[in-house]
This record gives structure tokens, sequence and C-alpha cells, in this order.
């Protein structure tokens, strides 16, 4: 779809690689960025670490503030959005009973972060039962409302379920909860660079992205955005100088967070190369393409398995996830990278296998087709 651009990526060309979603893929010029800020680093760590670093960051959560429309002091790099939502729950202020409503479509490792603190706080965690197939927002809508209750403090929402690749309608959630005095913590994993993101306009009290998956800087940058009147309920996961710091910034958010002790902090600076990246090669142009490549890879499954959609096509952005009629998903999963060079993630969830495929601006027609005759070829 763009040849272009398939250079651009490092990714093994033997490989057909339709697993974006999981953990990205850095873009060339991104890398050689994060190289130029680690040869800065290591030709003098002290002038660095004190002093570079703090102008480089400010500078970098500008480029991000300004691509997700949010005001770069409210927000704080984290390696990933499991991270930052663990530094999240940790400081709600939760009594037993209370409760914390998320879905049956959450992350798993967020399942089991909300599980470990919220039993610490005896506090309760509720997954509204989404059905999958669903067919519209309305349906989205009542299945997750009806388990609202008094007790209801905070709703955490997936943006794009990693799972089932569905963008969930937190717009609605978010204003609903606003009339409900209910704390929302939106988890956007997947939304940087895959669909446009306006913080401002969405108004959610928390929201936490990943920055290494679509928007194809390296590995470990992600950000958290908080309400500045929530700031200070926030506290670091690791205490150090940030904390009472003696030489305080402006923001008491900012000073916990930001300094990380010793460790490279020179994947955070890449921020503002990969927007620069993005935005000259009209990424919102390149991710329609890629939805589109989506959509007809989904029909051309359907058709075959003879079922119906697991959700409306407005619901897909660059990944889909199809049940698949076997009994071993990591057999499957090997199969189709030991014998035909397709990696690709296969998986169990609520007892059924699905395959979830991405496509990127690397990926062609041939890409999905590849998969399309394979799969086609094992199930026969």
């Amino acid at each position: 779809m763009f040849p272009q651009l398939k250079n651009q990526f490092f990714l093994d060309p033997e490989i057909t690689f339709l697993n974006h979603g999981s953990f990205g893929a850095c873009a060339k010029p991104i890398y050689s960025n994060l190289l130029k800020w680690q040869k800065k680093l290591e030709e003098d760590p002290v002038k660095f670490f004190e002093d570079t670093i703090f102008d480089a960051l400010k500078k970098s959560r500008k480029a991000l503030g300004d691509y997700i429309n949010c005001p770069a002091d409210d927000l704080v790099y984290f390696t990933n959005p499991t991270t930052a939502v663990n530094a999240v729950a940790r400081g709600l202020k939760l009594y037993p009973g209370d409760e914390v409503l998320s879905t049956n479509h959450i992350y798993g490792a967020l399942d089991r972060s909300w599980q470990y603190i919220l039993a610490d706080k005896k506090a309760n965690f509720v997954k509204a039962q989404i059905p999958f197939p669903i067919h519209s927002k309305q349906e989205f809508l009542d299945s997750f409302f009806k388990y609202i209750s008094n007790n209801t403090k905070v709703i955490f929402l997936s943006h794009i379920t990693s799972t089932t690749a569905m963008k969930f309608p937190v717009e609605e959630v978010i204003e609903f909860a606003k009339e409900k005095n209910i704390l929302t913590i939106i988890d956007g994993a997947h939304i940087p660079g895959h669909i446009p993101l306006n913080i401002r306009k969405l108004d959610a009290d928390i929201y936490t992205g990943a920055c290494h998956k679509w928007m194809c800087t390296p590995k470990g940058v992600s950000f958290l955005y908080v309400r500045k009147e929530l700031q200070k309920n926030v506290h670091p996961l690791v205490v150090s100088w940030g904390w009472e710091s003696e030489n305080p910034g402006h923001s008491k958010f900012l000073d916990w967070h930001e300094w990380q002790g010793t460790r490279d902090m020179s994947a955070f600076l890449t921020i503002p190369k990969a927007v620069e990246f993005l935005n000259k090669n009209n990424w919102l142009k390149v991710g329609k393409k890629c939805k589109e490549e989506v959509i007809r890879t989904r029909n051309r499954f359907l058709n075959m398995l003879k079922i119906a959609p697991s959700c409306p096509d407005n619901w897909l952005g660059q990944m889909a996830s199809i049940p698949l009629p076997i009994d071993d998903a990591d057999l499957m999963k090997k199969t189709l990278l030991e014998n035909y060079k397709i990696q690709i993630p296969i998986f169990k969830w609520e007892g059924k296998i699905y395959l979830r495929y991405s496509v990127q601006a690397y990926n062609t027609s041939a890409d999905l087709d590849k998969l399309f005759n394979v799969v086609k070829e094992i199930l026969s």
C-alpha cells in the first residue's frame, strides 16, 4: 500500500508481520534520533542528567501535547500504560464496598493490577459483560450502564480493546460519568498515532496512551495525562529526589514523576521526531488505507467462515479479531510462524480462539491475502 514506507522499518523481510498492535515497530528516522540522544547522554552523563534532560523532556512533552491537544504540564512519561495505571490506582481514595467498573474486554495485565490493588483497599472490581458480537453503540451503553451502582466511584475503560480490537464509545461514557460524579480513567494504549486523539475535547479525568505502538517510537514510551486538580492524588510509584524537592519546579506533578533516577530516558525524547515523521508521511491517510484493508480482509474471513461481524465496521481501526474454529491457539500460532513465516497473535478469550491481525504502513494487500489463503488452507 505504501511501498515508500516499507523500507522505513527494520522488520525482517522474511516475516509477514501482522502484529503491530502488540509492541509496535520503530521507524528508522525515529530510531536514529534515539541513538543521537543516547550518544549525547554518554558524551557527558553528568551534564545530561543534571541539565540537558529536563529541558529536553519539556520540549518532548510540548510536542506530544500539541499532537494530542493537551497541556504539556499535565503529561508525564511512563514506560507503559500498565505502570501508569498502577500509579493512579494506588493513590485512589477508595473505601470498603466502593466499586471500580470496567468490562470483560479489559487488557489482561490491567485486570490483574486492579484486582491486586483493590483487594488491598477492600474495594470491588466489577467487569461489565459486553456482548461480542455487538451490534450498536446503544447496545454497548445499555450493557455497560446497567452495572452502575451507588457504589461506583471509578470507571476504567479501554478506548480500543486489546483482544477484541474494538473502539468503545468512551465519549458517551465520560459524559455520563460527569453527570454522576464518577471518576473516569481511560486506557488509550492503542490510540496515539492510530486514531486522532483530542484530550481537551474528550475531557476524561485521567488518560494513558502508548507511543511505542502506533506512533512508532522506541519501546517503553507511554504517557499519563491527569486533570490538574487531581494531580496531587497521583503519587510516584518510586519516591526519589523529586519528592519534596530541594529545587522544586512549578509543578509537583512533574517533580514527582519526571525524575527516573539513573536510567536511559532517551526514548522519551524521540517524541518530536516521531510527530515529525507521522506528519511528514500523512499518517491520517496511511491509517485510512490501512483500515480499508482491515475491513476488506475481515469481510473475506466472515464470508469464508459464514459468520456475522463481531462489531460494526466503524468500531474498527487498523486491527480486527476473527474467531477461528480450532482447539489449540498455541499450535496455530506456531504453525503460522514456523511453516508460513506469519507473525500474528492467536489467543483464547471468553472460551473462543481468536486471530487478531494489525495493518500498518509497511504491510501490503499481498500480506493480508497470504494470511487469508494460509488460514483457509489450514482450516480446510
